[in-house]
Order: structure tokens, then C-alpha cells, then sequence
């Protein structure tokens, strides 16, 4: 059992307006469907009305237009799945790290560390290194020369960030992430590839939050550049030279290849591929596995997938695709000959 607030203090800090006993005591958040007494959970959707009549939440977070569903206490707010989110920070607030530095933290003298940062164990940090205020870097971070790393930011265990690459203030970088690995940048001669130094660097804005094991790839001449909220999954490769535009978010096991240009806004599923040198407009969504192999010049929706199949049938349907150029020759053929017969 942790912390505990009254559905009033709850709103004194975060907003909305309670309905019901505002004293009711909250100390977690909860899905509706195992909710326990000192639960809150948020309803957002009139067909989970049977679900909401059986929680056992102690009380919920829902829209003006839904309250009279439930008599449990409740608090009213427009966007219930984002206070939510923001409760769900506030009852579950991260570890506080101790400021200084541990004993096994390897620093380049010239390191720029502010005091009120937070080096962890077996931490790494090179030459001319640069800390913002209250920087937190925990266990086995290795930080190279001539990284700018800016004010709040927070590296959890085991992340790499590369030579010269800068990281705005507020993000949050989770294990296994390498920022600023050379990009898969060859040149052919003579039947034999040549590497092209990558001379870029990666260029992360501030409040960007990147999951576990991604990658982001340095730029060859011009930098990689993530801009301001963008949201990365795990498991997500970035190529060289690549723009992510502002609060575009990824799901996990996306790849973008080198120059790819992402614009601001934009939704990508999960395992969805966007080849290299595209530009993707402002509010673009695609669809999880879309294999997308032109440029988005508009905002839609859009999907590049064909519905799964027993192995047989789609062997079947892939013979078809591969005759649709005949079958398009003969349907012109036969409509010239129906036209033809008409005029008779």
C-alpha cells in the first residue's frame, strides 16, 4: 500500500471536479476489471458499461456525459485517459536518485558536472562532457566525448550516448538505447563496399522519451535530428540523416531508413517500415506492418497490409497477385469486344 489521497487532494493537484464523497482515499490506479478497494480507474467508452457496473474501484475518472452511470465517486474531466496518465505519475512518482557521484563512476577531469546531478555505478563519461542541472545518469552508462546533455534529463542503466551527440532537457532514455552508432553508410568499388564516415551527429530536443533497446543512428554529414515530444517505443531502428518532426510517436519495432523525414504529429504502429529518402506529411498515421515505399504528401490513414492467411491459400492468393497484369490485359479485351458487340 503506498501513498495515499482523498479524491479531493487528488484534484487540488491535478484538476477536474469531484462527484460524489471527495474523502474517499486512493493509493493506486487500476484497470477496471481488477480494480480492489483504494483503486481509481478511468471509463471512456459507453460499451464497457458492464465492466464499469462490476469494478470494485473505489471510484473513477470519466466524461461530464458518463457520470450518471456509476454512483461511485467519481472525478469529471474532458480527457479521462490522460489524467490517467498524469494520476498514475503522481501516486507512482519515479525513485529520487542521490546527487553526487559513486566511486566507480570513470570522469574525464574536463567533465562539466553540475552537484546537483545523479552519476550512477560504473558510469562512463569522456572529454568535455556537458551536464545540465540535476542530469541523472544511473548504472553502466557509457557517455562519450563532447556530449551536451541538458537539465532533468533522466538515462536509465546500460545507455550509450555517442561522441558529440546533444540531448535536450526533460527526456527519458531507457536501457539498452544506443544514440549516435555510426549509420549503415557504403559506397561500392570494384565489388567491394567502402565505409563513408559518418561525421554527423544526433540531435535530440527536449521532452523526448525513447524505450528500451532503440537505436539512433548518427547522421553521415547533416545531423539526425529528433525534435521536441516525440514519443519512441523499444526496439525502433532510426537510419542517418532521418527527421522526426514534433510529438510524433512510434510503436516498437519500427524501422526508418537513412533521410527519411517524419513529420510533426504523426502516429506509426507497430512494425511498420518507411523507406529511405520519404517524407511523411504533419498528422499521418500508418497502420501496424504497413511497408510504406513513397512519400505521404497528405493526412490520412493509411495501411499497406494484406489480411493474414493458412499458408496455402495465401500461396494461392500470391499466385493471382502475380497474373493480375494478364487478368487486367484480358478484362480490357473482353470490355473492347462487349463494346464492340453493342454498337452491332
Amino acid at each position: 500500500m503506498g501513498q495515499q489521497y482523498s479524491l479531493n487532494d487528488i484534484v487540488s493537484a491535478l484538476g477536474g471536479h469531484v462527484v460524489g464523497d471527495g474523502s474517499v482515499l486512493i493509493s493506486r490506479v487500476s484497470s477496471i476489471a481488477n480494480a480492489q478497494a483504494g483503486s481509481i480507474s478511468f471509463f471512456n467508452d459507453s460499451k464497457y458499461q458492464k465492466a464499469l457496473a462490476d469494478s470494485k474501484a473505489s471510484a473513477f475518472i470519466m466524461k461530464e456525459a458518463h457520470a450518471n452511470l456509476t454512483t461511485q465517486p467519481k472525478i469529471i474531466v474532458d480527457n479521462p485517459y490522460a489524467y490517467f496518465a498524469k494520476l498514475s505519475a503522481f501516486l507512482n512518482p519515479l525513485a529520487v536518485a542521490p546527487t553526487g557521484l559513486h566511486k566507480t563512476a570513470v570522469i574525464h577531469a574536463s567533465a562539466q558536472i553540475p552537484a546537483s546531478c545523479s552519476i550512477g555505478s560504473l558510469v562512463v563519461i569522456g572529454e568535455n562532457v556537458t551536464l545540465g542541472e540535476h542530469v541523472v545518469i544511473t548504472s553502466g552508462c557509457v557517455i562519450e566525448n563532447d556530449v551536451k546533455i541538458a537539465a532533468r534529463t533522466r538515462l536509465e542503466p546500460n545507455v550509450v550516448i555517442k561522441h558529440h551527440c546533444e540531448i535536450g532537457e526533460n527526456c527519458h532514455i531507457f536501457s539498452g538505447v544506443i544514440i549516435g552508432s555510426d549509420g549503415f553508410g557504403y559506397a561500392e568499388e570494384a565489388g567491394k563496399w567502402l565505409k563513408i564516415p559518418q561525421v554527423g551527429r544526433v540531435v535530440i530536443h527536449a521532452n523526448v522519451d525513447i524505450g528500451a533497446n532503440t537505436t539512433v543512428d548518427r547522421g553521415a554529414i547533416d545531423d539526425t535530428i529528433i525534435e521536441e515530444g516525440v514519443k519512441l517505443d523499444n526496439l525502433i531502428q532510426i537510419g542517418h540523416n532521418c527527421v522526426i518532426g514534433a510529438h510524433t510517436v512510434i510503436a516498437g519495432c519500427v524501422g526508418v531508413a537513412g533521410s527519411a523525414r517524419i513529420g510533426k504529429h504523426c502516429k506509426i504502429g507497430g512494425a511498420a517500415m518507411i523507406l529511405g529518402h520519404l517524407e511523411i506529411a504533419d498528422h499521418v498515421t500508418i497502420s501496424p506492418g504497413s511497408m510504406i515505399t513513397r512519400s505521404l504528401a497528405t493526412a490520412d490513414t493509411y495501411t499497406a497490409l494484406m489480411p493474414f492467411q493458412t499458408h496455402k491459400a495465401w500461396l494461392n492468393t500470391a499466385a493471382k497477385i502475380r497474373h493480375l497484369d494478364d487478368f487486367s490485359a484480358r478484362i480490357k479485351q473482353l470490355e473492347a469486344e462487349i463494346s464492340f458487340l453493342k454498337t452491332k
